[in-house]
């Protein structure tokens, strides 16, 4: 699957965003089912995101809601990575697991 202009691997965009510390964290969490994209079960890091997209991340006892905004062109501080995303969890609370 080739990306365009306009998306980004699931698993290199939740790397960028800082969600996870490595990409190969993220592609575990990708294969084991941790990861929805758009409220629908995704298995494959190759996934291409774009902004608007829904990403709902299971992990650490929580579930994160994130609305990509942004795709990156790499991993930089934490600054920057917050600007790839709305949390939508800010909005109504956090979930636990």
């Amino acid at each position: 699957m080739t990306e365009d202009a306009g998306a980004l691997r699931l698993d290199k965009w939740l790397f960028f965003a800082r969600v996870f510390k490595s990409r190969a964290i993220a592609v575990e969490r990708i294969e084991a089912g941790g990861v929805r994209v758009n409220d629908q079960s995704c298995k494959k890091p190759g996934k291409l995101v774009r902004p608007g997209d829904r990403v709902t991340v299971s992990a650490h006892g929580q579930i994160r809601a994130l609305e990509v905004t942004a795709l990156g062109q790499r991993r930089g501080p934490a600054t920057e990575a917050q600007g790839l995303y709305h949390d939508l969890d800010a909005e109504g609370g956090g979930t636990g697991v």
